[in-house]
């Protein structure tokens, strides 16, 4: 066992983020590893264990994708961290060249491979939404292009429901008649472009998710939310029919994959924190519950020959890649990393007598502790009962760490994700901080020694919290935060200020009053707490310059700032950036503990 610190290994221990395999040969692995020190794109071939890297750039890759042959493996070039870039196919001998070198240089949002065709869409720098085609050596032809976003099948992860298995369809999400988070669907004739099928349920989303893997067969999987929660489809093209399927089941439900002659779906269901895994028979509608693990259900797919390969992992567990026996499937040598302290979750009522979860996990030790409050990203996403290496290094230098999923996260139904249209900043604001008294009221939580963290949306929260409640916070952690709002707007990637748009109901220039009123610069002067400010160079999701505008503010009026930058993105995919900031956060904190 190493003498390093149990916090540090928990980073640096080699993992696997994510996989894919190719369909025509399932023993080639695409995964996303980190064994150099930096989240890599490498090839992997099951057959004689040989793993090479792929991906180059000092920024490191969070995603990669193999071609359906086996023969080589995508991963995106973003050469500084800004996330705009290309994609770079990398064979398992090593041999580079970029995928569809007659494209532009854009922001990915979406990619689909199939033997026959590959589907690629881009948001280009005049905040044009491209979808572009090729079929087998032809040149790739744009079948598709509009300034509300779209993108290529599903949004997240990408590489999947865009082509049909035979190359002919290609399912596009898209905004002309909402906007980026109310999407409909539409599928193209994948070599004209021409429209062959809409399906739009207006004031909610449509998701496309998957193809049937069955050449010729023309049912598409798909989310929608009609229900409130989401919920699985399936979208006959042949027959112009919708079937939603009928699940009593509480909470979300979501279709991740086909089984491999599609007669059923393999289904995660999603509620309060936790993950099942279920098989769905269409002839019967037949529902069987198939992986019933402790905790998170990350990523799931099936392979070719029926056998169901998926990431677990719980608040003390950390993540391991297994089938439906519990066998670990991939591994990569060398020490693990170790186990956490469990959560304890709890639900509470907001101000507004609205219920909402978070979970709390403590030191060893008699209550109250110092305790930490770290506020989510997104916010289009939540905790779960998950592993989370820098919650459990807060509790090994004997922090508690409070974790809310405030109104506006995933994970409990359309009408809570979308409460933040027209209210941004504010609700999040009320639910965190209402989380913090009730487990100040509980005695955890020691009220003179609370601290304020959070990055991306959490880093808003925590430069937006420290001017709306400057009493409560012996120090604050911003991470990759929006400080100016309005800067950030004007200075973001195309995707992200069309979000804005949507969530405000418009630019700072149509409502200067709301941009102005949850801009954390218009509380600076209110601040009381030292701040820490963490920032990538190259952000383009909070970009660097308005974090600056935000600590400059900060030191004219003689506030307690110190900034710290790293040369990447919106993520810092090395090892030892984020042991850094781990170490950054605590040193900043123990001196102003008071």
């Amino acid at each position: 066992m190493s003498d390093t610190a149990a916090w540090k290994v928990r980073f640096t221990a080699p993992r696997v983020a994510d996989l894919e395999w190719a369909a025509g040969a399932p023993d080639r692995l695409g995964v996303i590893t980190n064994e150099t020190g930096r989240w890599q794109a490498w090839t992997w071939d099951l057959a004689n264990d040989e793993r090479r890297q792929a991906s180059t750039t000092d920024v490191g890759s969070e995603e990669v994708h193999v071609l359906p042959d086996g023969s080589g493996v995508l991963w995106w070039r973003d050469l500084t961290g800004n996330e705009r870039g290309h994609w770079v196919v990398t064979s398992f001998e090593g041999d580079e060249q970029t995928l569809l070198p007659d494209l532009p240089q854009g922001w990915s949002v979406g990619l689909s491979l199939v033997p026959a065709a590959v589907a690629v869409g881009l948001a280009t720098d005049d905040d044009i939404y491209r979808v572009f085609v090729a079929h087998g050596d032809e040149a790739p032809r744009e079948v598709y292009a509009h300034r509300q976003p779209a993108g290529v099948g599903a949004e997240w992860p990408q590489g999947r429901g865009g082509l049909s298995a035979d190359g002919s369809l290609l399912a596009i999400r898209h905004s002309e008649h909402g906007d980026i988070e109310k999407t409909a669907l539409r599928v193209l004739d994948a070599r004209t472009g021409a429209t062959l099928a809409d399906l739009d349920d207006g004031e909610t989303r449509l998701l496309p998710v998957a193809w049937s893997p069955v050449p010729g067969d023309q049912r598409l999987a798909i989310v929608h939310e009609r229900s409130d929660w989401e919920r699985p489809a399936i979208w006959d093209l042949a027959s112009g029919e919708r079937t939603d399927l009928d699940l009593e089941l509480p909470g979300a439900v979501f279709p991740e994959d086909w089984f491999p002659t599609g007669e059923a779906l393999l289904l995660r269901h999603a509620f309060e924190g936790t993950d099942r895994l279920y098989r769905y028979d269409m002839a019967p509608g037949e529902l069987s519950l198939l992986l019933d693990p402790p905790g998170t259900v990350d990523t799931c797919a099936v392979r070719p020959d029926g056998e169901i390969w998926a990431k677990v992992h719980s608040s003390s567990a950390p993540p391991r890649w297994i089938d439906l026996s519990g066998r670990e499937v991939v591994r990569l040598p060398g020490e693990g990393q170790p186990d956490g302290r469990p959560t304890r979750t709890f639900f509470f009522d907001n101000p507004h007598g609205e219920r909402i979860q978070a979970f709390v996990v403590s030191p060893e030790g008699e209550p109250p502790f110092p305790t930490i409050l770290s506020v989510h990203g997104g916010p289009n996403w939540h905790h779960t009962d998950g592993f989370d290496e820098e919650a459990q290094a807060y509790v090994d230098h004997g922090y508690a760490v409070l974790q809310v999923n405030y109104r506006g996260s995933t994970g409990y139904g359309r009408a809570f994700r979308e409460r933040l249209r027209a209210d941004i900043g504010f609700p999040e604001s009320e639910d965190v901080n209402a989380a913090l008294d009730r487990l100040i009221a509980e005695g955890v939580a020691d009220p003179d020694r609370v601290f304020l963290e959070g990055w991306s949306w959490g880093g808003y929260q925590a430069t937006l919290n420290a001017g709306l409640r400057p009493e409560r916070w012996r120090a604050v952690c911003a991470g990759i935060p929006v400080g100016d709002y309005v800067a950030a707007h004007y200075e973001c990637s195309a995707p992200l200020r069309a979000w804005d748009v949507a969530m405000f109901g418009g630019s700072p220039m149509e409502l200067p009053a709301m941009y102005h009123e949850r801009n954390p610069m218009t509380y600076i002067d209110r601040v009381e707490a030292p701040i820490l400010m963490i920032a990538g160079e190259h952000d383009s999701r909070c970009p660097l310059g308005q974090v600056m505008t935000y600590a400059h503010g900060l030191r004219v009026r003689d506030k307690t700032v110190e900034m710290h930058l790293y040369p990447g993105g919106h993520h810092a995919n090395g090892m030892d950036q984020q042991i850094k900031h781990v170490e950054l956060v605590m040193d900043f904190f123990a001196r102003h503990a008071g």
